[in-house]
């Protein structure tokens, strides 16, 4: 991983008609949006779920590419005539697509020169300059483009390579997070906690989040921030808020 840098972020795109129709559950938003912070300190500022739809990954390409330090994408690399991502890739940054040589070898030695079809051969073309990020489940690499990091839709397969995207990745500073679980109603603690994130608005982010549990209704208190020392001094004022209403902590930690 390359040299730490104080805020380094991220947008994912989940590519596949069978996302959006509700088909397949998608798992890899949580495990990259997690890794991501916690293993390289980048935060996930964003996400979308598009069809297979050349124009439209073209269009998100370009959008985010520019807005975020880095992309990653999901799906549409396999051999399929759906499999779109890498050409659409290769139109957006107006590269050439071809046969990547070093991907090509990979494939031919794995499935062997007879069982090397035009679908296998598919999954070896890309944008003309992509480095690769290799698969240790089942051979067939991802790439990237620029700033752009395409990996394979299948989570388990994707959960495999996840490691070899290091090499590429600038680091920055991990995020911390801590979560107060209070019983009582977001009305009862919104002006206070309101003031609280203002006087913290530099630093920390406060997010509110109802729940349901023990037939209690209650409130979740997450702050992020890069910053321990800033989250102590929230947690402290955070816990004054709760003295004061007399409220009860369902749980801390």
């Amino acid at each position: 991983m390359k040299k730490k840098n104080k805020k380094v972020n991220a947008a994912i795109i989940i590519i596949g008609n069978e996302i959006l129709s509700g088909r397949t559950q998608d798992k890899n938003i949580t495990f990259l949006s997690n890794w991501l912070n916690l293993n390289c300190g980048i935060i996930v500022e964003e996400v979308r779920i598009i069809p297979d739809v050349e124009k439209t990954i073209i269009t998100n390409i370009k959008n985010l590419s520019k807005r975020f330090n880095y992309v990653f994408t999901t799906g549409g690399i396999g051999p399929t005539h759906d499999d779109i991502t890498a050409l659409s890739i290769a139109k957006a940054f107006k590269l050439k697509y071809l046969f990547h040589k070093e991907a090509y070898k990979i494939l031919e030695n794995y499935y062997g020169k007879k069982h090397f079809n035009d679908g296998r051969k598919k999954m070896a073309k890309m944008p003309f300059g992509s480095k690769l990020i290799y698969n240790p489940s089942s051979a067939a690499p991802g790439f990237i483009t620029k700033n752009v990091l395409s990996l394979p839709g299948v989570p388990s397969i994707l959960n495999s390579m996840i490691e070899n995207c290091k090499r590429y990745l600038i680091s920055g500073s991990k995020v911390h997070s801590q979560t107060i679980n209070l019983f009582t109603v977001e009305s009862n603690i919104s002006k206070k906690l309101g003031a609280i994130q203002k006087k913290y608005k530099r630093f920390v982010e406060i997010g509110s989040y109802p729940f349901f549990r023990l037939g209690k209704i209650g409130v979740s208190i997450v702050c992020r921030s890069t910053s321990k020392n800033k989250l102590k001094q929230v947690n402290k004022d955070l816990l004054t808020l709760v003295k004061t209403k007399k409220i009860k902590i369902f749980h801390l930690n």
